[in-house]
């Protein structure tokens, strides 16, 4: 089973009592490379999903016990796959509806059966046809900006308005769509007149009222301003016919609060470790505590035979049962129904995003850590170029002796990031110049920017996390499914909500499993410093 996130989905729930409750996008972009769960490279060729045939299932998080609907039209095009799905009636359906609307979850997640496919030079999976089993709604993706929602369209049920005893005019358009004419009526009641009353006394605006109304903009700021202005100014006259000159410190009642959003964001929600590694799927969607990761500890052999009819080399291979266990990552957050209902910038949201935000630094760490952890020394760093050439090249060969598989990554911590940048040659040029916009570097051995952690020393992938400690360098082989020496196992369970009513408040918590393995551990090198 291939499980690929992508896509921009639009959610449209109709007014009234009965939504249409339906969501539509894209659920597989044709001729764009992804990582799926397994680590595996693929590519979708147009027309390699099936239109016609049984109608996926739609599912939370790839979890078959949390059904929520069921795709009910597929549209293929050039570009991709477009669907439409109708989520049912159920809570689980309502809350997928409540996460979609709010953005708590942006993205889809396809599960395909491959049934046609071959492999690229690069050991891409270029798929032509595939059994589509099930779409599922997911919160984080694989592919970035390119999966955020595009439009959210969910109607919010009006109260009735009060019913007036005077005489309304029905607009011609909905005279004509009506289909029922009502009965005649035998006497009319004249109506109470209508006596001149004086104009009601205007009401300046809360902060919250001035600011939704900024955000509408058109005529609706428009004319609040202009009412807002109108009321100043005739408070002005009386107030200055009364006495002398008047300032805002004055009349602090008058001065509407505004406030400026978004909310200013200090961390930048980054997993720097986990993308470079790649998050794979749980096996059997993940309902264990624990699971087991075979590897090879002893192989076969193959020798030369001595004479001929003797004995030929015999070796018994021995496959060891490693067992992997989840870790809980998991937070939680009350508000009150005010802080719901009165906040603006609404609190909920920016509270929640911040929480989801939590759990990608954290899963993150987890992951940081014990790759340091499974590390083994391959040399000290004396912090002079000389050295750290061969400090790198030492670790490359300890993790390429007897396995044939070369290193592809360079972790560090920020610190050592700045000492690579830093480093200079005899005539104090840099070790690892930047070469961009038609120029050529003065030195050969790799190219970084200081305004960039992407740099290329050595022919490394060079990724910079500040969830290491302080002086960590790690060389290791990550991100290509063959012969990764570490993995990373992810099931995001989501967001849990329960109000309250005893408080007036709700309980909301973001919870997920992960899990690390350090698959060959004699291929993750670190180098320490002196």
């Amino acid at each position: 089973m291939i499980k690929l996130i992508a896509g921009d989905f639009t959610l449209d729930a109709a007014k009234g009592d009965a939504p249409r409750r339906t969501i539509s996008g894209t659920a597989v972009p044709y001729n764009v490379p992804a990582t799926v769960s397994d680590g595996t490279q693929v590519i979708f060729r147009p027309g390699s999903l099936p239109v016609e045939g049984k109608a996926p299932r739609l599912f939370m998080y790839h979890d078959a016990s949390m059904p929520v609907g069921v795709v009910t039209e597929r549209v293929d095009t050039e570009q991709g796959m477009m669907f439409s799905a109708k989520i049912s009636a159920t809570n689980l359906g309502n809350d997928a509806l409540v996460m979609a609307s709010d953005g708590t979850i942006d993205q889809v997640s396809v599960g395909v059966n491959p049934t046609k496919f071959s492999y690229d030079e690069a050991g891409t999976m270029i798929i032509e046809a595939a059994q589509w089993t099930e779409l599922s709604l997911v919160p984080i993706g694989a592919f970035g900006d390119m999966a955020n929602i595009a439009t959210v369209a969910a109607s919010i049920p009006h109260e009735p308005e009060e019913i007036s005893n005077l005489e309304t005019e029905v607009p011609e358009q909905e005279q004509t769509m009506s289909e029922v004419t009502a009965p005649a009526v035998e006497a009319t009641i004249p109506t109470a007149p209508i006596f001149a009353q004086a104009k009601k006394e205007f009401v300046l605006p809360s902060a919250g009222e001035f600011m939704a109304a900024y955000h509408i903009g058109g005529d609706t700021f428009k004319n609040m301003n202009a009412a807002v202005a109108e009321h100043t100014a005739s408070k002005r006259t009386a107030l200055q016919a009364a006495a002398g000159d008047v300032i805002t410190t004055d009349t602090p009642g008058l001065l509407p609060t505004p406030v400026l959003g978004p909310l200013v964001q200090d961390l930048n929600f980054l997993r720097p470790v986990v993308d470079a590694v790649g998050a794979r799927a749980y096996p059997d969607s993940g309902q264990s505590k624990t699971f087991i990761r075979p590897t090879i500890t002893t192989h076969t052999s193959v020798a030369s035979q001595a004479t001929e009819l003797s004995s030929v080399s015999a070796t018994t291979m021995v496959i060891a049962s490693n067992s992997v266990t989840k870790t809980t990552l998991a937070g939680q957050v009350t508000l009150s129904a005010q802080d719901i209902d009165f906040t603006n910038p609404a609190a909920m949201q920016l509270i929640l995003n911040d929480l989801m935000g939590e759990y990608m630094i954290a899963s993150d760490n987890v992951a940081a850590d014990n790759l340091l952890t499974a590390a083994t020394s391959s040399g000290v760093w004396d912090l002079t170029v000389a050295d750290l050439l061969k400090s790198v090249y030492d670790s490359a060969v300890d993790i390429s002796t007897n396995r044939n598989w070369t290193p592809t990554h360079m972790f560090v911590s920020p610190d050592v990031w700045g000492q690579l940048g830093q480093l200079a040659d005899t005539t104090g040029r840099p070790v690892f110049p930047f070469i961009g916009a038609g120029l050529t570097g003065q030195n050969a051995l790799g190219d970084a920017s200081a305004s960039s952690w992407n740099g290329n020393p050595l022919g490394l992938q060079l990724v910079v996390d500040s969830n290491f400690a302080a002086k960590t360098m790690i060389i290791t082989r990550v991100g290509q499914g063959a012969g990764d020496a570490y993995e990373f196992y992810e099931s995001i369970r989501g967001l849990q909500s329960f109000e309250n009513p005893a408080t007036l408040g709700r309980n909301m918590s973001f919870y997920g499993y992960v899990s690390t393995f350090a698959a060959i551990s004699g291929m993750i090198r670190k180098i320490t410093q002196a």
